[in-house]
């Protein structure tokens, strides 16, 4: 029973240190880490366990090709390995079909966006782990151990860096090395290491020592000799397959039709193909889409009826979309007009006084994208004066401007768009500051609303101004100051806003909180499943746009004031084009989420909570990590190289202190197998014709040896500590003359060589 449990447990060793078992598990490591890092560890002990079973079934198979199977078996292998495909592709198939089931995207199309704009879906990425390890297992096994291919080896070998290029991620570094020993040990052994009609491997450890040693010293100069710095340059590769500017549409396509958002699409967002080019006197801030609605279980955002109600439609520009300020002065107008409503209200102080509305600037957008259906709008913009989009515009009443016409309902390539906005300097006057600040503690300010209409009843552009402003500040206001009634965050938000007189004063308040409170900006940070904004106010304090947007418009909700989330872009990338003169450029790179409050007396102003990212630190550079790796590896290489040469030596001298602590009857025993073992004489050997062996390889003398060996192995006679002592000199005369033989052929070759 015992030599059966040793044969099983030799079995299983023997084939799970298999090198071709280990690239696969490597290969498919490697290439799992881009859709789920966290589960890289269950995908490949998943993949070494089918690959060993496969890998047995291959075997059988390759056996039955080269005839060295039983008639009755040959075709077995085949058959099972049918059945194993149908059965991969069955199950394939029926994981597709669960996660297609309220998910919003097919297999098809989340497999070509990329990773970091779609949401994770476990069915589609087990489909994706079986589909890969089904080509993997037997492309690996077939051009290694069936037909060897250098060629097709290297392909299936740069098959894991093509899925991170494409969209220009990094692999992490040690998959680079893992995968680049393991190819390199792979074509040595299937290679230089096959027993040929013309050549057969006597003694493959003593050439495995010095592969290992120059696997090891070759990774390590690939890592420590020095790389210049440079920026990738993939404008011809895109220019050429178009890839990344597909999936940059791809995605602008999907975030058209997508009614859900969270912060999956502002993790490692990693594109510089220009999605729109712009002219414009400054910096701004984009915006193409709000959401209304926050869910905590699922930590996301949902489009509301505020986010898709139109205003109204226009069939040709100018579209007005508003007058920063226009509010505050229809209000102003009505307590200059009626001193019973300025008294009312509180505004006597203020109502013979001037708005100052501020400047009007200009700017040009030119879409480069496909299909967006929704234009990016500056803050505070006032018209859109001019666009090449010949059909029906519709303005939506949290300030979004879309295409809306019958034939084309989204604009085309080289699409212009013109806006007027108005500078972000309103309440940077002081009087302006004055009169929002007294709005804000105004109680009944859907009354304020209407009294102000009913005062400019002959003033039709400000009357109508108000009777808008109230229906819409009426119909949301319960939607948008929705935060759950969660009482950790309304706690905070009192904490937060604590002293402030108005609420400009307590929006400026929560975005100073991130910035004093250690919140860190990370686009590598990955969350716990279940987190939401709760846990990165009072947890994690980690997170992207997405975490600080979301944190913003809650706590701003907990103190009454209306608020949304809104994504866009924050246009700040200076460039040089010809394309509208234009010399700022909008990428996937600038993609951004942010809040927008309403400050009544005023409408809607967005903030900036986020804080600034510092970059990421510079040992997770892939020159900084590719140089450490290069250390460890160049300090094992030079452990195993010490220990290739000194483990002769220190085991001479540990095997003779073991001898002679031994009984006599085992040191001899022992003695003959270690002489046999450095003279490299076959076991099937008698002792005798061990000892002639050893003498005509070196002299030396072990027929005392012999006799002792074979008197106590075939006899049964126990040994003495004398004939122990004798073994163990005969031993070190064998080793020292060994030595000393070996040296007289090296100098004979070097005196031939001359």
């Amino acid at each position: 029973m015992q030599n059966n449990n040793n044969k099983i447990r030799d079995f299983f060793l023997k084939n799970l240190a298999d090198p071709v078992l280990v690239y696969t598990v490597i290969v498919m490591m490697s290439i799992m880490n881009y859709y789920r890092s966290e589960l890289v560890i269950p995908y490949g002990i998943a993949t070494l366990v089918i690959s060993f079973f496969v890998f047995r079934l291959l075997d059988h198979m390759e056996k039955s090709q080269r005839g060295r199977m039983i008639p009755k078996d040959h075709g077995l292998g085949a058959l099972g390995y049918l059945v194993l495909i149908i059965t991969f592709f069955f199950v394939v198939k029926n994981v597709i079909e669960t996660g297609e089931k309220d998910y919003p995207l097919i297999f098809g199309v989340w497999f070509l966006t990329p990773q970091d704009a779609v949401d994770y879906n476990k069915y589609y990425t087990l489909a994706i782990f079986l589909l890969f390890l089904i080509f993997m297992m037997s492309v690996i096994f077939y051009f290694t151990r069936v037909r060897y291919r250098i060629f097709m080896s290297f392909l299936i070998f740069i098959i894991p860096f093509a899925i991170y290029g494409k969209e220009n991620e990094k692999m992490p570094t040690m998959y680079v090395i893992a995968l680049s020993v393991g190819f390199i040990l792979l074509m040595v052994y299937f290679r230089q290491m096959r027993d040929t009609q013309e050549t057969e491997i006597v003694h493959r450890p003593e050439i495995w020592k010095t592969v290992a040693a120059y696997t090891l010293i070759f990774a390590a100069a690939a890592a420590l000799v020095p790389k210049p710095e440079i920026e990738a340059d993939r404008t011809a590769l895109e220019t050429m397959i178009n890839a990344e500017q597909f999936t940059d549409r791809l995605v602008s396509m999907l975030n058209v039709f997508r009614d859900e958002m969270n912060n999956e699409q502002f993790l490692n967002t990693d594109s510089n193909v220009p999605l729109y080019y712009a002219r414009a006197y400054e910096p701004m801030r984009l915006k193409t889409t709000t959401f209304s609605t926050y869910n905590y279980s699922t930590d996301s955002w949902s489009i509301g009826r505020p986010d898709q109600h139109f205003r109204t439609k226009w069939d040709k520009t100018p579209v007005d979309m508003g007058v920063a300020g226009g509010l505050t002065q229809a209000i102003i107008k009505a307590a200059a007009a009626d001193s019973s409503f300025a008294e009312k209200y509180g505004l006597e102080s203020v109502a013979d006084g001037t708005v100052t509305i501020p400047e009007i600037r200009y700017m040009s957008i030119l879409s480069v994208n496909w299909d967006a259906q929704f234009v990016p709008v500056p803050q505070f913009a006032h018209q859109l004066k001019n666009t090449t989009y010949g059909e029906t515009l519709a303005v939506i009443e949290s300030g979004l401007l879309y295409a809306a016409g019958k034939n084309e309902k989204s604009f085309a390539y080289d699409e212009s768009f013109d806006f007027e906005y108005y500078a972000d300097t309103f309440f940077l006057n002081d009087y302006n500051r004055k009169v929002t600040d007294i709005l804000s503690d105004v109680d009944d300010y859907d009354e304020l609303l209407t009294d102000a209409a009913d005062v400019l009843y002959n003033d039709w552009d400000s009357k109508a101004l108000l009777e808008n402003e109230y229906d819409d500040y009426t119909d949301y206001y319960d939607i948008l100051t929705d935060y759950g009634d969660n009482d950790k965050i309304r706690q905070l938000a009192d904490k937060i806003t604590k002293g402030c007189v108005s609420d400009y004063d307590k929006a400026n308040a929560i975005v100073s909180y991130f910035l004093d409170e250690g919140y860190v900006y990370d686009p590598d940070f990955r969350k716990e499943s279940g987190d939401n904004a709760v846990d990165f106010l009072f947890k994690s304090k980690t997170g992207v746009c997405y975490e600080y947007a979301t944190a913003m418009v809650l706590l701003a909700r907990a103190e009454g004031i209306p608020a949304r989330f809104c994504t866009g872009y924050n246009m700040s990338q200076a460039t040089q084009n010809e394309r509208l003169s234009a010399n700022f450029m909008v990428t996937g790179n600038d993609a951004h989420g942010f809040p927008e409050l309403y400050i009544k007396g005023f409408g809607w102003v967005s903030f900036e909570p986020t804080v600034p990212y510092d970059g990421p630190p510079k040992k997770s550079t892939a020159t900084d990590l590719m140089k450490r790796a290069g250390i460890v590896l160049l300090i094992m290489a030079l452990l195993l190289m010490a220990a290739i040469l000194l483990y002769p030596v220190v085991y001479h001298r540990i095997f003779i202190m073991r001898c002679r602590r031994k009984q006599p009857d085992d040191a001899v025993r022992a003695v003959m197998r270690r002489i046999c073992r450095i003279y490299r004489i076959e076991g099937a050997n008698t002792s005798r014709e061990a000892a002639a062996a050893v003498f005509a390889a070196s002299g030396a003398d072990m027929s005392s040896l012999a006799d002792s060996f074979d008197r106590n192995v075939y006899g049964g006679i126990a040994l003495s500590e004398t004939d122990k002592e004798n073994a163990v000199s005969i031993y070190i005369s064998a080793y020292e003359k060994l030595k000393e033989s070996k040296k007289k052929r090296r100098s004979k070759k070097k005196l031939a060589s001359r």
